[in-house]
């Protein structure tokens, strides 16, 4: 194998490949970026048998062929090249001499004959989506994904799709979010779990400054593809009986509030001030007389704050793990939220003004008398 390319563009496939990559391994070959010369590009994959990451690099060729390349070590050799073009050539030994200038390194490779297969997926109808719109559904419903739980299926999030509309759900036994939104999809209906690593390495990836560009995804029985920007990311998808999340919502509410965003977020963000991992404790909310009084006490002291909101119903005082309430606020993209109450014992909802393109639940803490 031997070609020249630019080094930055190099540099910068090398690094995003790289997030599929291996480093707590025995298979050395999964440790490694694999290089094929092919035509007129460089094909990069890295793949840690569960997501793998591909794309091309225009090169000039002299010679076709292929190689496993230690990824730190690469990535770290480019990012340290000054120059504008560096030249690759490999042996029968699998040495790959790397030159740009006066710098120059041999380093051992690995056969590309021991670089596992990538899976593929074939059939399904495809679905194509802006790239801005899943990037923000999928920032709206991730951070209520399970970090730790013994059901695995947990750990992604569930898509749904019917004709004319999508919607992910996520959930970790605390809290959910449900995002859905119109789009333009006249297949089956299907379900499907993405892996939660594999979402967030989409949407990294997805960086495109064209408000128009897509993200393609392809989705067979054990795997999806998604496409965008000219890298495919290819995954695993969870298996597992998921949630009925349906029958988790309350259909009434005793109460009823309508509260500035950002005013809310303040509020319980003054009032964590005093709680710490040490001082672990919750957030009491007090909603009344078109109010809510935000509280806390722990070892260190204690926090009161007010603020204004329009609520109709039964007065509630009712508590949270603050980092709970905050996260479903922070991903409220309303400058208003409705919230839907049923007492101090029954989960919390957080909608939009009108309708329900995104529902955050909550489960709330037991308040102790002297809360």
């Amino acid at each position: 194998m031997k070609f020249q390319c630019d080094t930055a563009a190099f540099s910068l496939a090398c690094q995003n490949v790289q997030r599929a990559v291996s480093t707590k391994t025995s298979i050395p070959a999964v440790e490694g970026v694999f290089i094929k010369a092919l035509g007129n590009e460089l094909i990069l994959t890295g793949y840690d048998l569960e997501i793998g990451i591909t794309t091309s690099v225009n090169a000039n060729i002299e010679e076709q062929g292929s190689i496993i390349l230690n990824a730190r070590v690469l990535c770290e050799i480019l990012r340290r090249i000054p120059n504008s073009t560096i030249k690759v050539e490999s042996d029968e030994r699998n040495l790959a001499v790397i030159r740009s200038g006066d710098i120059k390194y041999e380093i051992m490779g690995i056969s590309a004959d021991e670089y596992p297969e990538l899976p593929t997926v074939k059939g399904g109808f495809p679905i194509v989506i802006s790239q801005n719109l899943l990037k923000d559904m999928v920032h709206q419903t991730i951070f209520a994904v399970a970090t730790t739980d013994s059901k695995v299926v947990y750990t992604g999030i569930k898509f749904e799709l019917t004709k004319g509309e999508i919607k992910l759900v996520a959930v970790d036994g605390f809290r959910m979010a449900i995002r859905k939104e119109k789009i333009d999809y006249n297949g089956d209906d299907i379900t499907f779990i993405v892996p939660s690593k594999t979402l967030s390495e989409v949407v990294k990836l997805a960086v495109s400054e064209e408000k128009e560009d897509y993200i393609s995804l392809g989705v067979g029985k054990r795997h999806i593809l998604f496409e965008t920007g000219g890298y495919s990311i290819i995954s695993r998808l969870l298996e597992g009986e998921f949630l009925n999340y349906k029958a988790a919502i309350p259909v009434t509410a005793s109460t009823t509030v309508k509260i500035d965003t950002r005013k809310f977020i303040d509020s319980v963000e003054r009032t964590s001030l005093i709680i710490t991992d040490k001082t672990k404790s919750l957030v009491s909310c007090v909603f009344e007389d078109d109010s809510v009084k935000v509280h806390s006490v722990t070892a260190l002291g204690t926090a009161n704050d007010r603020i204004d909101a329009q609520i109709e119903g039964n007065k509630v005082e009712i508590g949270f793990n603050n980092r709970y309430l905050l996260d479903a606020l922070r991903a409220c993209n309303t400058d208003m939220v409705r919230i839907e109450l049923n007492g101090a014992v029954s989960p919390i909802l957080i909608l939009p003004p009108e309708g329900d393109d995104f529902i955050f639940l909550v489960l709330p803490v037991r308040l102790k008398k002297n809360d």
